[in-house]
């Protein structure tokens, strides 16, 4: 099966047509499931990054107006190719789209878009769920929630390696 890895960090909107585009384009005939995984901004506020505490709880009760992301862009799209070939060693899962958008996000818009494609079902959704799991816990992407009077950054620090087989 030929090999198709598509990683991105984009400014723009992901529009439902990118969706429809991953559809069209991530599957062979050899492949009987797409994944299709969208991350949107919610309202409900996220896990403070270390140090961020204090104004995190300032801001408890008040909805999430807007999120922004930044990027090291260059090393995470390495990284993201990276989770893409151990997805491919681990899973067989061979074509894959790992798509991030930086800059403002709104509720309610999408901020990351995973793709996958495999002839079974349980390959697909694995892999899919391995993808977006590692990219929130080692790209060197960052956001930070804005309310109505400020912001908080969010997150851990990020984990250096892959997550070994069997752990959650």
């Amino acid at each position: 099966m030929d090999r198709l890895v598509r990683c991105e960090i984009r400014s723009g909107r992901l529009e439902d047509e990118l969706l429809a585009e991953l559809r069209a384009s991530l599957p062979t005939a050899a492949d009987g499931a797409v994944v299709l995984f969208v991350g949107q901004t919610r309202e409900t506020p996220g896990m403070p990054a270390p140090g961020q505490e204090a104004e995190a709880e300032r801001h408890a009760g008040e909805p999430v107006t807007w999120l922004d992301y930044e990027a090291f862009e260059e090393m995470a799209i390495e990284l993201l190719r990276t989770i893409a070939s151990e997805i491919d060693e681990r899973f067989g899962v061979r074509r894959i789209a790992l798509i991030h958008r930086v800059g403002r996000v709104a509720v309610g818009e999408p901020s990351v878009v995973v793709g996958v494609a495999a002839p079974h079902r349980a390959a697909a959704f694995e892999a899919c769920r391995y993808a977006i799991d590692e990219l929130k816990a080692r790209a060197p992407i960052w956001k930070a929630e804005h309310y109505a009077d400020g912001s908080v950054w969010l997150g851990a620090p990020a984990r250096e390696g892959p997550q070994a087989k069997g752990e959650e």
